[in-house]
């Protein structure tokens, strides 16, 4: 064995073992409208594999907490816990809090307030020419989900989410609105006593400043960077590894989380892009702690795991 063979198995191990007990709070696995490479079940057979300690699915139409449930009951020797939230667009009825307070009662972890059907990507679908891969083809068209009336005061249903997070400790996340829309949402979450507040990824969609970031990290919450959007072999890169430096010393390895946002075929698995990810950061100079804690131990606490 060669040197070189023995620094790659040596890293490959330590690479694993930074991982164990990671979180994946904000991934894309199946059944789901858009074509996905794996589905639920699978992907928790994979991240226990990798000794992961818990994933909470995200599907942009349903809330997937009884997948979630199914999954832990009938395969109680997976070593991951597969959790899941909803997501407040269009197919749920948008600001919907009976359907928030059936996922926090059936252990949901997540809010995400709209993201296909946020007025504010509708409005980038437009400028970026992306469109999902399901609207067109199978649904109608997503429709813009107001959050505030005329006069800009956020509507009662808004706030009636709020209250339920407030009240259940479910943690909200701040979906494809726009971060001025994120900035005003948070700070009255805030007032009303929600503790668990995840910024989704600064980097694309939601027209984020680093200093909107910076801003939204000392209100408290956890800015989550979806690793889809730096990877190399990512389909979805839109940022570079540089980039991804800057905003981690932005707020810090203690307040920023590391999600894959991977599942969609074609491109990397989620796993895949949590090693990729790991590698990326040893080599950018973080300590093993550090990238433990962005894709662990913040993530764990965000979403209720460590109490």
């Amino acid at each position: 064995m060669t040197t070189s063979d023995t620094q790659a198995l040596e890293q490959e191990a330590r690479i694993a073992e930074i991982l164990k007990g990671a979180v994946d709070p904000h991934v894309h696995s199946g059944p789901s409208i858009a074509p996905r490479a794996v589905d639920h079940l699978e992907l928790a057979r994979m991240l226990s594999e990798a000794g992961f300690a818990a994933v909470v699915t995200k599907d942009h139409d349903y809330s997937g907490v009884m997948c979630a449930t199914m999954i832990q009951h009938h395969f109680p020797e997976l070593e991951t816990q597969v959790f899941s939230g909803i997501v407040l667009n269009n197919v749920v009825g948008g600001l919907n809090p009976y359907a928030v307070e059936h996922t926090a009662a059936m252990d949901g972890k997540i809010v995400w307030l709209p993201t296909l059907a946020a007025e504010n990507h509708l409005k980038w679908e437009v400028t970026s020419g992306w469109s999902h891969p399901a609207s067109t083809q199978k649904i109608r068209p997503a429709s813009g989900v107001a959050l505030f009336d005329d006069e800009g005061r956020m509507l009662p249903e808004l706030l009636d989410v709020l209250d339920v997070c407030a009240a259940t400790g479910l943690a909200l996340a701040s979906g494809h609105i726009h971060v001025s829309e994120t900035k005003k949402i948070f700070a009255e979450a805030k007032r009303r006593g929600v503790e668990r507040l995840i910024f989704t990824h600064p980097e694309d969609i939601v027209g984020a400043s680093l200093e909107d970031t910076l801003e939204l990290a000392d209100m408290g919450a956890q800015v989550e960077h979806s690793l889809a959007f730096f990877l190399e072999g990512s389909k979805f890169r839109t940022r570079t590894t540089e980039e991804l430096k800057v905003f981690i010393d932005l707020v810090g390895p203690e307040r920023t989380i590391l999600c894959s946002d991977l599942g969609q075929v074609g491109t990397l698995t989620p796993l895949e892009g949590f090693q990729n990810a790991v590698a990326t950061c040893l080599a950018l100079g973080y300590s093993d702690a550090q990238i433990h804690a962005m894709v662990a131990t913040n993530a764990a606490d965000v979403i209720g795991l460590n109490g």
